[in-house]
């Protein structure tokens, strides 16, 4: 059964990018602008993984993981942050929220992806 993805990215240019790579690998994508966005895409759907930036109009990376994280669809779904930010603060407010990893762009496809699927128990 094919995997999918959520990836949150206000950049349409970054967005483009992260669903190649994973189409490529075989999940399907769903993409959204922004953490309100993408807390509506996650209402009543299933996702393997969700791939989210930080820095975003309307709702932060930071605050869609917390919220993410309270509702049952995505209580155990991996996320994983995406973004230009590499500082420890930021990180552990991410880790606090409930992120399962952080990558710093720019990424490496590769590399996403063998995280994407160690996450996803691939």
């Amino acid at each position: 059964m094919k995997k999918t993805a959520l990836t949150i990215d206000d950049s349409k240019t970054m967005r483009d990018m992260v669903s190649f790579t994973l189409k490529n690998a075989g999940y399907d994508v769903v993409e959204a602008e922004n953490g309100q966005l993408g807390l509506d895409k996650i209402t009543g759907a299933s996702f393997d993984v969700i791939i989210t930036d930080v820095n975003m109009p309307v709702m932060d990376g930071i605050t869609f993981t917390r919220e993410a994280r309270k509702r049952a669809e995505a209580k155990t779904t991996p996320i994983l942050i995406l973004t230009t930010e590499s500082g420890a603060d930021i990180k552990n407010e991410g880790r606090s929220a409930g992120a399962t990893g952080w990558i710093v762009k720019p990424f490496n496809p590769e590399k996403l992806l063998q995280v994407v699927e160690k996450v996803c128990g691939s």
